[in-house]
């Protein structure tokens, strides 16, 4: 049985959610697919961030082992992130001192979220590339499907332990 506590973080996360998508199709988290991850995920520090960060980073494609994700539903099937600058997760520091906040603890599946946001920021820059353009189609909804379709893969796969509490985050 969760603690009290637990159950009050849980409560007022999924408050804070729901205002914030408000007006949005929920995410059923448990129901949700989980994927495949393959390749390695590689992170250079380049600086200390801004107020709200962490510090700034900038994932490197591995040459010979990229990092991808395969899903488990939707429509597009395979990401592929490429360079691109990251602070992790846009975890806000009041939570994460809370297991499963950590702006690094689902890595993997924040690279896959932060490629899907650089891809579109790339695309209104006037960008063509095929692999931002093959991003366009996934709207501010579907970002948060795949982000939870990822960190359900990496608690399927047993990277990261199942967390009750993050999950409705």
């Amino acid at each position: 049985m969760a603690h009290p506590i637990t159950k009050a973080i849980a409560a007022a996360l999924s408050l804070l959610a729901c205002v914030v998508v408000a007006g949005r199709e929920t995410i059923d988290f448990d129901n949700l697919p989980s994927g495949k991850f393959s390749g390695t995920l590689l992170v250079m520090w380049v600086g200390e961030g801004g107020k709200a960060g962490d510090g700034k980073f900038v994932f490197v494609p591995d040459p010979h082992n990229r990092l991808s994700f395969t899903r488990g539903g939707g429509a597009l099937a395979l990401i592929v992130p490429g360079v691109m600058y990251t602070d992790g997760g846009s975890i806000p520091k009041v939570v994460q001192p809370f297991r499963g906040f950590n702006p690094w603890g689902y890595a993997p599946a924040y690279m896959v979220h932060d490629w899907i946001f650089t891809a579109h920021h790339c695309i209104s820059d006037g960008k063509k590339d095929p692999a931002y353009l093959a991003m366009a189609d996934i709207d501010f909804h579907e970002s948060g499907v795949i982000l939870g379709e990822a960190i359900q893969t990496l608690m399927a796969e047993n990277l990261v332990a199942r967390n009750d509490v993050a999950k409705f985050a």
